[in-house]
């Protein structure tokens, strides 16, 4: 066969065995693709029928979770006509993801993205207190007064809305680190700008157990099985 992926890989992708345990189980002919006997080598794809010991094999659906650093000027929106540059735009990547949360179009940092529709609903449910932490520039040195009044949660009239509690530590004379637990529309802008600043740049660091780590703007990595099970279970799915 000239398309697909080889049968030993398929096998493995199926969850039967190791690649290694599928080169055996072809070589005893306990394998067979569309009722004759596989051979080493040969590929299938998705309109082939794969057999082992007779039981007919399905793929499993892989659940893939990508972290991205989306860059500052960004859109996150899989289609927008009016928009420069879009994250489904940025992204090559093998298999279909989008994003499970939203970072404005004038922010950076770290974006989850993902083919799991699952994940993409429970990190988007404002309610679970799902934390992201950011870092955040501002135009002028933040006042104690002003961080334990924004911390406490303040009324936002554009939103109709009262913030979360969140935990804001000054870092340098004009950036503080912030963690929040929702995702109001530019809540961290608005946040600051009600107490008199203005926000000059906006890095997102971490979204639940995932962090930006080394990735520069406009990179994205693949979370290895460790990694995604500690997100899973931090969300309240199962793998």
């Amino acid at each position: 066969m000239s398309e697909g992926v080889r049968i030993n890989k398929y096998l493995a992708e199926c969850g039967l065995c190791s690649r290694r345990e599928a080169d055996k189980l072809i070589a005893d002919g306990r394998v067979c693709i569309n009722g004759k006997p596989a051979q080493p080598g040969d590929r299938v794809s998705d309109n082939d029928e794969v057999t082992a010991d007779g039981n007919t094999l399905k793929l499993q659906a892989k659940k893939v979770v990508l972290a991205y650093y989306k860059p500052a000027g960004m859109t996150v929106t899989a289609n927008d006509p009016h928009a420069e540059e879009t994250v489904a735009d940025a992204i090559d990547y093998p298999i279909r993801v989008t994003y499970a949360g939203r970072l404005d179009k004038d922010s950076e940092g770290l974006l989850l993205m993902t083919n799991d529709g699952d994940l993409i609903n429970a990190m988007m449910r404002g309610r679970a207190g799902h934390e992201k932490e950011y870092i955040v520039k501002l135009n002028k040195e933040p006042v104690p007064e002003d961080i334990d009044k924004l911390s406490k949660g303040v009324w936002l009239e554009d939103l109709k809305k009262k913030t979360k509690p969140c935990r804001i530590e000054k870092i340098s004379s004009r950036s503080v680190r912030m963690v929040i637990t929702e995702g109001l529309n530019r809540q961290i802008r608005r946040m600051w700008q009600l107490a008199g600043y203005h926000v000059k740049a906006l890095k997102r660091i971490r979204v639940v157990t995932v962090s930006l780590g080394d990735l520069k703007p406009g990179e994205y990595t693949e979370l290895e099985p460790v990694q995604l099970k500690e997100l899973y279970k931090a969300v309240g799915l199962t793998l």
